[in-house]
């Protein structure tokens, strides 16, 4: 691991001097893991810079091969905010070894986080799920995902996560840069504000639909049904995204039957015959819906932009 993180290193060095330059001097340079991390520091920056993002669109986070111009990123960074190693276990070792000395924020750690757990079966529901309400932010003995047990680290998807964190990262940057400190805490204030109008507009779009029963892809939504009360009724894949096996297959599909799913949401990332396999012979509707958000530009715009198309794509799917 050590020689690959050398060779990234040597490699990334190329890119440096793209990869860094603050847009002032005392403005830190920031990387981020995914598109809805980047977009909440550019919410807290503002106009005094830019945060680089290392998962690429369209990429899965659960696995991914760094590539040098994101290694170069993180080997410039001042600060690094990621969700933690449950969603990204990869990018652990390439902080360690690239942003030896960089503030490292990883957000689901954050106090006052809403946090759920793995759900291990594929069907969801009071008597099948496996998740527990943690409401604020507490211990985990193990956040990896790769044993379907732990934090699922989806939690962007819930807009008062994203409030909770741009506190955090408006406090991180002032640490930092001082200077620049009320505009960091201005910005976030405007961004708290602007989430909770965004989470009575979704709220207000989906109570129509509340109570009709869908199945997602990946269950990369918990928190998302959970903040908005849906009734989602089963997952094909684990949240981790690692491929089910026939017998899931099979078990969602009589899921489907059994609940009465309108809908099962489909992702652009992921096989879409494994979505077909399930519907086959059914009269349910299907929807592509990515908690990636890969078609939408980066940006400040970018996170209420994701959470209103997941909600469009629900409505429209569920009506």
């Amino acid at each position: 691991m050590f020689n690959q993180m050398k060779q990234i290193t040597l490699a990334a060095g190329l890119t440096l001097a793209v990869a860094a330059g603050p847009a002032g001097a005392d403005v830190p340079n920031v990387a981020t893991d995914v598109a809805p991390v980047q977009s909440l520091v550019a919410r807290v920056m503002g106009d005094l810079g830019a945060a680089s993002v290392i998962v690429r669109p369209g990429a899965s986070p659960h696995g991914y091969a760094l590539r040098p111009s994101e290694a170069g990123s993180l080997q410039a960074a001042d600060a690094v905010f990621w969700i933690g190693p449950s969603l990204t276990p990869w990018l652990e070792g390439a902080i360690t070894a690239l942003a030896p000395d960089a503030t490292v924020v990883p957000l689901l750690e954050a106090g006052g986080t809403h946090l759920l757990d793995f759900r291990t079966e594929a069907a969801f529901g009071a008597a099948a799920h496996g998740s527990h309400d943690h409401g604020d932010h507490s211990d985990h003995d193990d956040h990896g995902d790769h044993h379907h047990q732990g934090t699922d680290p989806h939690a962007w998807l819930d807009p008062q996560n994203a409030q909770v964190w741009l506190d955090v990262i408006a406090q991180k940057l002032s640490d930092l840069d001082p200077e620049n400190a009320q505009t960091y805490a201005a910005n976030a204030q405007a961004g708290r504000a602007e989430f909770a109008a965004l989470e009575a507009q979704i709220a207000h779009a989906l109570a129509p639909v509340q109570d009709t029963p869908f199945v997602v892809f990946h269950d990369a939504f918990q928190y998302f049904e959970h903040r908005f009360q849906l009734a989602a009724a089963g997952a094909i894949a684990h949240s981790d995204a690692s491929d089910p096996g026939p017998a899931r297959v099979a078990e969602v599909r009589r899921i489907v039957q059994d609940s009465g799913a309108r809908c099962v949401l489909s992702e652009p990332a992921f096989n879409p015959a494994l979505v077909q396999t399930v519907i086959d012979g059914t009269s349910v509707r299907t929807a592509s819906v990515d908690p990636m958000g890969s078609d939408i530009a980066p940006g400040a715009a970018f996170y209420p932009a994701l959470l209103r198309s997941i909600s469009a794509a629900l409505t429209d799917c569920l009506k």
